[in-house]
């Protein structure tokens, strides 16, 4: 043995073994965070995507409602065409204030107040759309209303559109109401 060459104690051996696990534990332990933040994350983007979609369904519904309630109450001497979504807000047609909507709601899946408007054979209104071209995550058990969305592949293709000959929910239940 040479006289330079010290051996380390058995202590200080030992306490830089553990430094190394030590390590070992910190990294797994950060690994397994990360792992459980990613799957967290996905798991918040699949429910805010469901969520954007439970909304779209219910402002495009509202939009179907307000175009139906627009051609039902078609005064006698006025056009019948919807020519802008305004026109739901404040119907022109009449000299009083008469509401079919409330506001014209933005896309809940865009984000914009843009809509896709589809367009009959003389240019009025009959339906509107959203404009993403994402793919929606609900393909199956639509409502009623709804079920020409079964198996579309953009949200671009939900057309909410005017059902001739549908009336408002409160006319019908008057109409009902009269009749019985």
């Amino acid at each position: 043995m040479r006289p330079n060459c010290r051996k380390k104690p058995s202590g200080l051996r030992r306490a830089h073994r553990m430094g190394g696990f030590t390590y070992l534990t910190v990294l797994a332990i950060v690994t397994i965070m990360g792992i459980t933040l990613a799957a967290t994350g996905e798991v918040w983007h699949v429910a805010l995507k469901r969520e954007k979609e439970r909304e779209l369904l219910f402002v495009g519904d509202q939009f179907r409602r307000a175009i139906n309630s627009y051609y039902a109450h078609t005064p006698v001497s006025g056009s019948s065409k919807l020519n802008r979504l305004e026109d739901l807000l404040q119907d022109p047609r009449y000299p009083t204030a008469r509401r079919h909507l409330r506001k014209i709601y933005a896309d809940p899946i865009s984000g914009r107040p843009e809509w896709g408007v589809l367009k009959g054979a003389s240019g009025e209104i009959l339906g509107v759309h959203s404009l993403s071209e994402d793919e929606p995550m609900k393909k199956f058990n639509f409502s009623f209303a709804d079920s020409n969305f079964e198996g579309k592949t953009r949200y671009a293709d939900w057309v909410f559109m005017h059902t001739p000959g549908a009336e408002p929910p409160r006319q019908l239940a008057a109409k009902l109401k009269r009749e019985s």
